[in-house]
């Protein structure tokens, strides 16, 4: 009787251990789904994605912000496929067609090449804290340039600057009646075919635009800053 007692005891005996453990494991199971579902997050945040596709060069004129200042770029003026998108950026490389200001069909052909005289090139750029165009002129030009002076067919004064110094086999061109109004450097023409390239340099606000083009343009310096000024126009946003 004393054994049948024993043996009916078990059962009952065992229902407090598997409820005990019952209680232990779930907190074990909240942990552990935890754990896994911070695993899904962080693996979702860290997952590599493919970048935005940028938009397309037939697509119209994009705001592009370049050190606070604001632009309209046509897409398909823009150079360099990763900067045809919208928003802020540090550099924006560009072409346009000469005389039209019209953005090119088709890719940019190089500027060594004299295939490249009907095509004008804008670089915009932070300014960085460097001296603007005029006043790079009258104080660190006059170190590196020649005490010769000459003048163009169109009126432009030339100065070259002397040949141990960083701008060797360049030459400043100017108008000397306002300076402030058309100044260059420029390289001279050369061998291979390689046609001699003028730098003008502009400052809007905090931004920087050096336009490239052939120095032949500057036997008609006017009409090319008359071209500048309509192309930088077409492309600024008028400040409110």
């Amino acid at each position: 009787m004393a054994m049948a007692q024993s043996h009916a005891a078990r059962p009952g005996a065992a229902r407090p251990r598997r409820r005990k453990h019952s209680l232990l494991a779930l907190p074990l199971l909240v942990l552990l789904g935890g754990i896994v579902l911070a695993a899904l997050i962080v693996a979702w945040l860290l997952w590599p994605r493919w970048p935005a596709p940028n938009v397309a060069v037939d697509a119209p004129s994009l705001p592009i912000i370049v050190q606070g200042v604001t632009f309209n770029i046509p897409p398909n003026a823009i150079r360099l496929k990763g900067q045809r998108k919208a928003g802020v950026q540090e550099r924006l490389d560009l072409v346009f067609m000469w005389p039209s200001l019209m953005p090119p069909e088709e890719r940019p052909v190089p500027v060594a090449s004299s295939k490249a005289i009907d095509r004008i090139f804008m670089t915009v750029t932070g300014s960085d804290a460097t001296l603007p165009p005029l006043e790079r002129f009258t104080t660190i030009y006059p170190r590196y340039l020649e005490n010769s002076i000459g003048t163009t067919d169109g009126g432009l004064t030339v100065r070259p600057f002397r040949d141990d110094t960083p701008y060797q086999g360049e030459e400043v061109l100017y108008d000397n009646d306002n300076l402030a109004r058309f100044l260059v450097r420029c390289t001279r023409d050369g061998a291979a075919s390689l046609i001699g390239m003028c730098l003008y340099e502009r400052r809007i606000g905090t931004a920087d635009i050096t336009l490239r083009f052939p120095r032949e343009w500057l036997s008609d310096w006017q009409g090319v800053l008359r071209g500048i000024d309509r192309l930088i126009a077409s492309l600024r946003v008028s400040a409110r």
